[in-house]
């Protein structure tokens, strides 16, 4: 069931989201042991090690895959290449030396063995990797994909790196301390006033009939929503100010977590349906929206809300 409010002066749902970075809904930490401290994490290290994989294993192959090359994991649309398996493997190595003791949960390990989602609960530092997000755009060829990383510890996301290689693109943030874009800080600003919303929503061919009958709330005036490309872009344009939100129906973390910190340490707010912060655990109330404030993001939920 949606925990919506219901103003008392219009009737209409409304939603106040979430406006801090991603969190755990697992009960408090009972054993007082402290976050990891991200402020001692070398970023410039990590960012290295994201441009090596990207160089080493994902750019050479880029339009230059053969049919060998791709395979189908759960459909058509749901594609992997050999460079997101090989840049993964390189990501889990090069990160896991950069911090001994810390955990990997990549895409391609777990559709191979589920449980390693499991790390997400346990009490080592975690890094999350899509090594290729957007891969239908990297097979056709398009330059609109990145490379995500996230470090979490016990449900916080605690710093992310969203790399666009064929666009030259590096954005970092770290938790509480703002959000970068090559360099220079981003700040996801606010839309103008009486702006149609440009809001990336999950892509058709990746929804069923009754996630496209939520999302379609949405097409009514003063919003214009499109499917989305590359979630980890889409979050990268929020944080740019370049589009106004997302509203998506899937939770697989490494879709989500990088992007989500971006968003909300560039000054854009989040959250689901259920009046909730995104859990990178999981089991969240769908869909969820992520917005350059908490007005815009506000709006979106409760038109996605009204559909329930």
């Amino acid at each position: 069931m949606i925990d919506a409010l219901r103003t008392q002066e219009t009737g209409e749902t409304a939603i106040t989201p979430i406006a801090t970075p991603p969190a755990a809904a697992t009960a408090p930490d009972v054993s007082g042991a402290p976050l990891f401290d991200a402020s001692a994490l070398d970023l410039a290290a990590v960012e290295a090690a994201v441009r090596r994989a990207a160089a080493d294993e994902i750019m050479p192959r880029f339009r230059q895959l053969a049919a060998e090359d791709i395979v189908e994991k759960n459909g058509p649309h749901d594609l992997v290449t050999v460079a997101d398996r090989l840049a993964e493997e390189h990501l889990t190595a090069s990160l896991t030396a950069l911090l001994p003791g810390s955990l990997v949960v990549g895409e391609e390990a777990v559709h191979a063995d589920p449980a390693v989602l499991d790390a997400l609960h346990g009490d080592a530092p975690v890094w999350i990797v899509d090594p290729v997000d957007g891969t239908r755009q990297f097979v056709h060829g398009d330059p609109g994909f990145a490379t995500l990383v996230a470090l979490a510890h016990r449900g916080e996301v605690l710093a992310s790196w969203t790399y666009a290689p064929a666009l030259g693109l590096m954005a970092v943030a770290r938790r509480g301390a703002g959000a970068r874009l090559n360099g220079v800080p981003l700040r996801a600003g606010s839309p103008s006033s009486g702006a149609v919303l440009d809001v990336a929503t999950s892509h058709f061919d990746f929804t069923t009939d009754e996630q496209k009958r939520v999302l379609a709330t949405l097409e009514t005036g003063g919003i214009a929503p499109r499917p989305c490309g590359s979630a980890g872009l889409e979050y990268l344009h929020i944080a740019r100010g370049e589009i106004d939100a997302t509203a998506f129906s899937w939770e697989n973390v490494w879709d989500h977590a990088a992007g989500l910190l971006l968003v909300h340490e560039a000054g854009g707010a989040s959250g689901t349906v259920a009046g909730q912060p995104f859990r990178i655990e999981g089991g969240n109330a769908l869909p969820f929206t992520a917005a350059r404030d908490t007005a815009t993001a506000r709006r979106i939920l409760g038109l996605l809300a009204a559909a329930n």
